[in-house]
């Protein structure tokens, strides 16, 4: 194959500025070869640089007591759990590729991130997702929005991981650019804990897994660009991905960890073979000669170039220690895995590739890193006009609901209030029998084998509130989670996020970014959970729209007794429903507004920490010591939506509710306020005294609000319907309009 000329304008088409062009002539005192542009090109990409977000992501909390390494040093984060184990996890986006081509995008999201947990030496427990689609109504929506859910579960289930929680989030905003974001969690004894390093002389490089085609080239480079008219002709940049090839590799790799034969591993994810050899150099100082000829291929003709640049799934990158080859070999040949020695470690600092007797490439490892010499920018950041013009917005000009009831169905209604179960009935969330609370409740829990602990997990965020506040609506995202861990009776841990906003070169969107960067930081720091680490996504607009500024948290905490894991539906007739908290009648970026009046407007739900915090230990008090039978917090659709769930989301038991709320100025803002730092708890009528004494020396609000029990669920007379109605109303909705 002739090589074209590498100058300045085929830098550019590569993603590449002028001055990073010429940063790499100064690096390399010499123009790169072609292969070598193509590595930079993808190395230096937003994707894998974090060129234009590292800067910003240094200011968050990166340390804790529990955990175990440092935010960004391996493929996942990994925290004490106790009893010599550590919980792996992690959360990454897959959005542009399933932007293209929803099915494979997604399913190759979910095995990306598996990788990522195993590659810690940790055996996958579970996943979740976390997806946002244009509104369903729209046709392209519906394609997109069936092949990412077909995607994920077959994947999962085939891979054998349970897919126990996440969210789906319905807007315009995402209409050309869905945000499909995968996270995996994992435990780790200390002791069996792998690195992604590679170091000591002479110690050979191995590739293992499947074969290296030409699925996935530029992949990390597309996601790192805008979606436009040109974006259909990327699809060969989406990969393609094998579930089945990739638990053999789980068990493979698991086996060669436990022995001890490995230096060090690392998933060939985004940038493949160019990412592997210089990530791992760099972390071990070292560098690495490479074969490019003993690389298993399953394409004719495939140059350096397309070698170097493939994102084939199902791919690690070994360092081990000399004197085990043989052993390794006798593991993946088992397995009916490829594993081949390409290579071995140097200690000069360069990776240096050849391939059919030619050397191909010629880099320093250090200079191709995040941390090394990829290049740094802060941007400049403009506070959007439409914020200021959203806060002017005077609520109490919004006409007057109609009827009440007929508004509650609207709201209750919608793709974003309604069950998801056509979702999450696609995925196997119960396979390997530990899963104790699936989809549906607040967190997930995931119980850990032979040990009275289980774990809580949960990913959120309300896109909405981030673009009308950057800062306030991260801190809420961050706050809802570990709400939803404490309702889960657990106590949150740590966090991961996937960063997933627009053009960082826009200054407007710099400036939603580092106002939530901001605003995480400060709320990680308020609930001690630290950031283990993540993923940033820029790019996500396309010609017509930029997407809502969606700092995805996910977060993963631990219960430490199981007795305590608590569900959020009523269990009995004539248990007493309180809330917890105090309403403010917060309407700003609210379900009702959009649903009812199509706006986004106002400002964010506000939130303070002293009272957020204060209901959470609370919350903790009251579960561990058995005084509530059941938790919900109020968040989207408001608490009448909330109540009504808390009805009919356990679907083998109804339960039904006579409530009463206290109206503050109007009815409709009452019941569809989205007001921060609320719980709906249930409570046996035995446990009223024991129950209120405590809130009251605790001087925590709250407001007695019924009873459960009965077939309808009854609020201040102006809402009664029928459960059954009512359950239908809301496992109806999304199936209906998917199977219309």
């Amino acid at each position: 194959m002739h090589e074209p000329e590498v100058n300045l304008d085929l830098a550019k088409e590569h993603g590449l500025t002028e001055e990073e062009f010429n940063k790499i002539k100064k690096i390399l005192n010499r123009v790169p070869s072609f292969t070598e542009l193509g590595i930079f090109s993808v190395m230096w990409s937003e994707h894998c640089s974090y060129k234009n977000s590292i800067a910003l992501l240094k200011t968050l909390p990166r340390e804790g007591d529990k955990l175990l390494v440092g935010a960004g040093e391996e493929n996942a984060g990994l925290v004490d759990i106790g009893d010599g184990l550590a919980v792996a996890f992690k959360i990454e986006s897959h959005n542009h590729p399933s932007a293209v081509e929803p099915y494979q995008g997604a399913a190759t999201g979910v095995g990306g991130i598996l990788r990522d947990i195993f590659t810690m030496g940790a055996r996958p427990i579970a996943a979740l997702n976390s997806l946002r689609f244009g509104s369903l109504k729209n046709a392209r929506t519906k394609y997109l929005f069936e092949g990412v859910v077909k995607g994920i579960g077959d994947y999962g289930n085939s891979f054998g991981v349970p897919t126990v929680g996440g969210e789906v989030y319905f807007d315009e905003s995402y209409q050309d650019n869905p945000l499909i974001n995968a996270m995996a969690v994992g435990i780790v004894n200390h002791d069996k804990a792998a690195s992604a390093i590679s170091k000591g002389v002479g110690n050979p490089v191995m590739i293992v897994g499947s074969s290296t085609g030409r699925d996935g080239i530029h992949g990390a480079t597309f996601a790192s660009e805008e979606i436009s008219e040109k974006t259909e002709s990327k699809r060969p940049s989406v990969q393609v991905g094998d579930p089945f090839t990739e638990k053999l590799l789980l068990e493979a790799t698991l086996e060669i960890i436990d022995k001890g034969w490995l230096v060090g591993i690392q998933d060939m994810g985004a940038a493949g073979i160019s990412c592997s050899t210089s990530e791992m150099s760099a972390k071990g100082n070292s560098g690495m000669n490479i074969n490019l000829s003993k690389v298993p291929l399953r394409e004719n003709g495939m140059t350096a170039y397309e070698i170097m640049l493939s994102e084939s799934q199902e791919r690690m990158l070994c360092t081990v220690i000399k004197g085990h080859e043989e052993d390794v070999k006798k593991i993946f040949n088992k397995w009916d895995l490829n594993c081949e020695i390409i290579g071995e470690v140097n200690d000069n600092g360069i990776i240096n590739i050849n391939y059919n007797g030619k050397e191909e490439v010629n880099l320093p490892a250090f200079d191709l890193v995040l941390g090394g010499g990829a290049p740094v920018y802060l941007r400049e950041a403009k506070e959007p006009k439409y914020i200021n013009e959203k806060r002017k917005f005077d609520f109490k000009n919004l006409p007057l609901s109609k009827n009440i009831e007929d508004t509650f169905i609207k709201i209750f209604s919608s793709p974003n209030i309604a069950s998801k179960k056509w979702v999450y009935e696609q995925y196997d969330s119960m396979v390997r029998t530990n899963t104790v609370v699936g989809p549906g409740c607040d967190s997930a829990v995931v119980r850990l084998k032979g040990k009275n602990k289980a774990l809580a997990m949960n990913t959120d965020c309300n896109g909405r509130y981030v673009y009308l506040n950057p800062k306030v609506g991260t801190q809420i995202a961050v706050a809802e989670a570990a709400r939803n861990i404490v309702c889960s009776g657990g106590t949150p841990l740590a966090i991961t996020n996937c960063l997933n906003f627009g053009n960082p070169y826009k200054p407007e969107n710099y400036w939603q970014f580092k106002e939530a960067v901001k605003g995480m930081g400060g709320a990680c720091r308020e609930f001690n959970t630290p950031v283990t680490g993540g993923n940033v996504s820029f790019y996500n607009e396309s010609q017509n729209t930029v997407v809502y500024p969606t700092p995805t948290i996910g977060m993963v905490g631990l219960i430490d007794n199981l007795e305590n894991i608590t569900t959020s539906f009523f269990k009995n007739d004539n248990d007493l429903i309180y809330v917890l908290g105090s309403d403010k009648e917060e309407m700003g970026g609210s379900e009702y507004l959009k649903v009812i009046h199509n706006l986004v407007t106002g400002d964010s739900p506000s939130l303070d920490f002293t009272n957020e915090k204060k209901l959470q230990n609370i919350t903790t008090y009251l579960i561990n010591n058995k005084l509530i039978n059941s938790a919900h917090d109020v968040s989207e659709g408001g608490i009448v939506c909330t109540l009504a769930e808390c009805c009919i989301i356990n679907e083998n038991n109804l339960v039904g509710a006579n409530i009463e709320l206290p109206i503050i100025s109007r009815e409709e803002f009452t019941f569809f306020s989205e007001t921060q730092s609320r719980i709906i708890v249930s409570i046996d009528p035995k446990a009223k005294k024991e129950f209120e004494n405590y809130l009251n020396e605790q001087a925590q609000p709250y407001n007695y609000l019924g009873k459960t029990g009965g077939s309808e669920f009854i609020v201040n007379d102006l809402i009664n319907i029928k459960l059954d109605i009512l359950s239908d109303l809301y496992y109806s909705v999304i199936p209906n309009i998917m199977n219309g």
